[in-house]
C-alpha cells in the first residue's frame, strides 16, 4: 500500500491535520535551490583543513608546521599548543565534553587538537587555513609529525581483557562505565526455575552515518560587536552554542549558530565535535570567515559510529513458553573519547527497552562501556533501542522454535495485554498505551501467514529455502520528563520551546525549537499550527534551526519532534487562541466564556450571526485601538513544554526471504511493516520515514559494518569498502498502520523517525535463519553478506551435491558455519539455567 500525496489547495483547513498533502520543502531541495552550509560563501573567506592521525593509538614525539607555514596561499597553521597561547583569550576549555554523566563514570580529557597522543585514525594533530580550499589540504598534507606507534585496540571485549594497551590514566582497564538495571536475584531465580532457556551471544556491529551531506562550519567573527557566528550542519543549534560557548570560551549570547539546510543526519549531527570549534575558535583568531567542509574520507574516519556491542543474553521460559526472565550482558564500544551523549545510548536508551512488547516479570541487564581505538562512539537512528530490539526479537524467534511454537503466536501469547496499559515493566520505564495484537494480526494477513507455512515446504521439497521474520518491536521516544532526564545523569533539559506570532496581516510564523534536517518539519508543522488557528495552511511559515530567531531549543533527535516540538506548537497556539478570545469577547461585548472558537472564527454562543475572524483580530491587537484596558499590544504566544512521559510506538514487521545455499544470496518476497505511531500528522510523511528507517535496518541487517584491523585502522574507509545500500537492494515494502494514540501530549502522536531502523534488522534476520533452518543455522553475524550465508551452509559442498541440509532443523551448525567439537550451536538452547 502506498500512500497518495494530496494538494493543500485540495484540502479544507478543517481537515488539514491527519492529511497527506504535500511536502512544502521538496521543490527546493530537487531544483537546487536549498542552501547548504558548503554552498555558503563570504566576502574574504578562509578555507580550513585538518591533518589527522594515520595511527589508532600512538604518541606525538613532535609537530613540525614549518613547511606548511611557508606554502604559498597558507595563512595559518595551529596545533595544540596554539590554542593556550598567552595572547588566547582565556575561558575556553579547549575540551570537548559530555552531556549526560552516570554515577561509575570515569571521564578523561578529550582535547580538541591531540596534545601528547593520538587516540583513534582521524584524531586531530592540527589545522590549516588557506586562501583555498586545496591549498590548506596540501599544506595539511605537509605538516610532518613523528609517531611513537602503541598498541591500539578496536574491540571492546578485547580493550577489556587483562593485557589491552591502556588508553587513558583516568579509566583503569579501558572501563568507562559499569552500568546495570532490573533485579538481578529475581532474574537468576527465574532461569533457575525455567523449564526452557535458549542463549545467544552476538555482536551488534559499529555502523557508519552515510548522510547524504557531509558536516560542514563557516564561522564569521565581528570584533567590533563581538558577535561570532556560525553557520554548521546542525541538529541542535541551540545545544552546540551552549557547548561551543564553554569550549572556546565565546559569550553565549553573543555566539550565534544557525543550521542551513541540512542533508541528513541520523544522529551524527547531534554531537559536539572538534572541527566545528576549531572553525569558530580560528575564525575569531584571525578575525576572517572561515569554511571547513569534510571530505567523506573524513567523516568515515571521525562522524560518530553507533552501536558496537557484543552481548550475552538469555531467556527463559516455562513450560508453556511464558517468558519468565531476560538476562543480558552487554560490553559496548565507546570509542577512544566520550561524545556528548554516549553514556546515555547503551544505557538509558537501552536497557529500559529489554521488556518489547512481552509481558516479563524479572528482567536484569549489565552494560560495561570501553573505551578503544575508534572513534567516539554516540547515538545513531535508533540509539540504543535497536540494539534492544534486536537481542530480544532474536531471543523470541529462538524461544519459539525451543518450545515448538509459531513464531507469531509465541509472541501474541506473551504480550503485555491491552487492557495493562500504563503498563510498568521491570526496566523502570511506563509504556503509555498499545495494543500489539492488531499490528501483528494486519501483518499476518498482508504477508498471506496462513499459506505460508505450506509454501515453505513445497518449496523445501524442491530444494529452495523460504523463510518468514518477525519483528514485534517497541521505541521510546520524546524523552521526559526534564527531571527524570537530570535525575537519570542529563545534563540538559527534555522540553522544547516554541513561539507562535500573528502578523497584522493575518499570516502567522510559527518558530520552534527543534532542527530539522530532511523530515519534513516545514509541512508538518504548519498543519499543525493552521489546524489549531484555523487559518489557511498556506498562511502559516514554519522557522526553527537558528539560535538568532528562536530563544531557545533542544533539537531533533531520538523521534522527539512531533511528540514535543509539535506539543510546544500546540501549546502556543492555544495561549494565542486565549488571548484573542479575550479580544473578541471585548468586541462582541460578550463575556469570554460566551464566546467560542471554531474553524478560525470566534461567535457567541447561541448567536452565530455575532462573530468575528481570529485574522481580524490579530489586524486590531496590533493597531490597538479597541482593546481591553489591560490587554498588551500584538498577538503571539511562547511555551516550553516538557512532557510527562515517553511515548512508545510499536509495530509488526515481516520480512519473507528466499535463501539460496549454493551461492548465499538472499532475495526478499515481501517486506510488511504496520507502525503504531499514534495520531498522524501527515501519512504521506510518515511512510516516507518508515521507507527510510527500514532501508537503513536492512543496510545493516545485509551490508554495512565498520572493520578495523588488530591496529585500529578502518578497512571500510570509502563506499567502495562500506557497502551502503543501493535502491536495488531494497525491498519493496506494504506498509499499514493502526492507532493508539498516547495519552501524554496534545496531539496524540507517538514518534516514527527510527521505526524502520528499530524493527527492519531483526526481521530480515529471523527470516533467514527460518529459511537456512534445514541447515541448523540459529544465528548469523551482521551483515548477513552472501559468504556469511555461504559459509554458514556449507554451500561449497552443497554446490557440488554433496551435502544434503539437516531435515529436522538440528542445530547441527554454529554461526559461522563449522560444527563445534561438542555439536552445540554457538546460539546455544538447553533445558537449565546455568550460564
Amino acid at each position: 500500500m502506498s500512500i497518495d500525496s494530496i494538494d493543500p489547495d485540495d484540502v479544507d483547513a478543517a481537515d488539514i491535520l491527519g492529511s497527506a498533502i504535500e511536502r512544502r520543502e521538496d521543490p527546493a531541495l530537487v531544483t537546487g535551490d536549498a542552501e547548504y552550509t558548503d554552498d555558503i560563501q563570504l566576502d574574504g573567506m578562509l578555507h580550513m583543513a585538518v591533518l589527522r592521525s594515520q595511527y589508532g593509538h600512538a604518541r606525538l614525539r613532535d609537530v613540525d608546521t614549518t613547511a606548511a607555514e611557508e606554502m604559498d596561499g597558507v595563512v595559518a597553521v595551529y596545533t595544540h599548543d596554539d590554542l593556550h597561547r598567552e595572547d588566547t583569550p582565556s575561558g575556553g576549555s579547549y575540551s570537548l565534553p559530555v552531556g549526560w554523566l552516570l554515577d561509575s563514570l570515569r571521564q578523561v580529557d578529550h582535547p580538541i587538537l591531540a596534545d601528547d597522543r593520538v587516540r583513534y585514525q582521524g584524531d586531530a594533530v592540527a589545522v590549516v587555513v588557506a586562501e583555498d580550499r586545496y591549498v590548506a589540504h596540501d599544506a595539511a598534507d605537509a605538516v610532518a609529525v613523528d609517531y611513537e606507534r602503541l598498541d591500539a585496540v578496536a574491540d571492546p571485549d578485547d580493550a577489556l581483557a587483562d593485557d589491552a594497551p591502556t588508553l587513558h590514566d583516568d579509566a583503569e582497564g579501558n572501563v568507562a562505565f559499569e552500568w546495570e538495571i532490573g533485579d538481578d536475584e529475581k532474574t537468576d531465580a527465574a532461569f533457575d526455575d525455567a523449564a526452557h532457556t535458549v542463549s545467544l551471544d552476538l555482536e551488534n556491529q559499529l555502523l557508519i552515518a552515510n548522510a547524504m551531506e557531509p558536516r560542514a562550519a563557516v564561522a564569521d567573527y565581528h570584533p567590533g560587536t563581538d558577535e561570532l557566528d556560525v553557520f554548521m550542519t546542525s541538529q541542535n543549534p541551540h545545544l552546540h552554542r551552549l557547548l561551543m560557548s564553554g569550549v572556546i570560551g565565546h559569550p553565549e549570547h553573543k555566539l550565534r549558530v544557525k543550521a542551513p539546510d541540512v542533508g541528513g543526519g541520523f544522529g551524527s549531527k547531534i554531537h559536539h565535535y572538534a572541527d566545528e570549534a576549531l572553525v569558530a575558535w580560528v575564525a575569531k583568531d584571525l578575525e576572517r570567515p572561515v569554511k571547513w567542509t569534510a571530505t567523506r574520507t573524513e567523516t568515515y574516519k571521525t562522524d560518530a559510529p553507533g552501536r558496537g556491542h557484543r552481548t550475552l543474553a538469555e531467556l527463559a521460559m516455562d513450560d508453556a513458553g511464558n517468558i519468565t526472565g531476560v538476562r543480558v550482558d552487554t560490553r559496548a564500544n565507546l570509542g577512544a573519547y566520550l561524545s556528548t551523549f554516549a553514556p546515555a545510548v547503551p544505557t538509558y536508551l537501552y536497557g529500559t527497552l529489554l521488556s518489547g512488547q512481552y509481558d516479563i516479570p524479572a528482567i536484569h541487564c549489565s552494560v560495561t562501556g570501553a573505551y578503544t581505538n575508534v572513534p567516539p562512539v554516540d547515538a545513531y537512528r535508533g540509539a540504543g533501542r535497536p540494539e534492544a530490539s534486536f537481542l530480544i526479537e532474536r531471543l523470541a524467534h529462538l524461544g519459539a522454535r525451543e518450545v515448538g511454537m509459531d513464531p507469531a503466536e509465541f509472541r501474541r501469547q506473551n504480550f503485555v495485554p491491552d487492557d495493562a496499559f500504563p503498563y510498568d515493566t521491570q526496566v523502570a520505564v511506563s509504556y503509555d498505551s498499545g495494543d500489539y495484537e492488531k499490528p501483528l494480526d494486519e501483518a499476518l494477513e498482508m504477508v498471506g501467514y496462513d499459506d505460508f507455512r505450506q509454501r515453505q515446504a513445497d518449496a523445501r521439497e524442491e530444494g529452495r529455502y523460504l523463510g518468514v521474520g518477525f519483528s514485534c518491536y517497541i521505541e521510546a521516544c520524546g524523552l521526559a520528563p526534564s527531571e527524570l532526564a537530570g535525575q537519570l545523569g542529563a545534563q540538559a533539559g527534555l522540553w522544547e520551546s516554541s513561539l507562535v506570532r500573528f502578523h497584522p496581516s493575518g499570516t502567522v510564523t510559527a518558530f520552534c525549537g527543534t532542527s530539522g534536517h530532511g523530515q519534513g518539519h516545514g509541512t508538518t508543522y504548519a498543519q499543525i499550527v493552521a489546524n489549531e488557528l484555523g487559518i489557511p495552511y498556506e498562511d502559516v511559515e514554519v522557522v526553527e534551526g537558528d539560535t538568532d530567531e528562536i530563544p531557545q531549543g533542544m533539537g531533533t533527535y531520538g523521534s522527539r519532534s512531533a511528540a514535543v516540538g509539535g506539543s510546544a506548537l500546540v501549546k502556543s497556539s492555544q495561549k494565542l487562541v486565549e488571548k484573542a478570545r479575550e479580544l473578541a469577547a471585548h468586541q462582541l461585548e460578550a463575556d469570554p466564556a460566551d464566546v467560542e472558537f471554531d474553524a478560525g472564527e470566534f461567535h457567541v454562543a447561541g448567536a452565530p450571526d455575532r462573530s468575528v475572524g481570529i485574522k481580524a483580530l490579530a489586524e486590531q491587537s496590533y493597531l490597538a485601538h479597541d482593546i481591553p484596558d489591560d490587554m498588551e499590544p500584538g498577538l503571539e504566544a511562547t511555551s516550553f513544554y516538557d512532557p510527562d512521559n515517553f511515548v512508545f510506538p510499536f509495530g509488526t514487521h515481516v520480512a519473507v526471504v528466499e535463501v539460496d545455499p549454493a551461492s548465499g544470496e538472499i532475495e526478499f518476497e515481501q517486506y510488511v511493516a504496520v507502525d503504531d505511531v499514534g495520531n498522524q500528522i501527515n501519512p504521506k510523511i510518515v511512510e516516507g520515514q518508515v521507507h527510510g528507517g527500514v532501508a537503513q535496518g536492512v543496510g545493516q541487517a545485509l551490508y554495512e559494518g565498520a572493520e578495523y584491523d588488530a591496529n585500529a585502522q578502518l578497512l571500510t574507509g570509502s563506499m567502495q569498502d562500506y557497502a551502503v545500500p543501493k535502491a536495488m537492494h531494497i525491498p519493496e515494502m506494504d506498509t499499514g498502520s493502526t492507532v493508539t494514540e498516547s495519552p501524554h501530549n496534545p496531539l496524540g502522536v507517538k514518534g516514527v523517525g527510527e521505526a524502520g531502523t528499530i524493527a527492519a534488522p531483526q526481521a530480515v534476520m529471523n527470516a533467514v535463519v527460518d529459511a537456512l533452518e534445514p541447515f541448523g543455522v540459529d544465528h548469523l553475524e551482521m551483515p548477513m553478506t552472501a559468504e556469511t550465508v555461504w559459509n554458514a551452509t556449507g554451500g561449497s559442498a552443497a554446490t557440488d551435491g554433496g551435502t544434503e541440509p539437516n531435515r529436522d532443523g538440528d542445530r547441527d551448525r554454529n554461526r559461522d558455519g563449522d560444527a563445534d567439537a561438542d555439536g552445540a550451536p554457538d546460539a546455544a538452547v538447553d533445558d537449565g539455567g546455568e550460564r
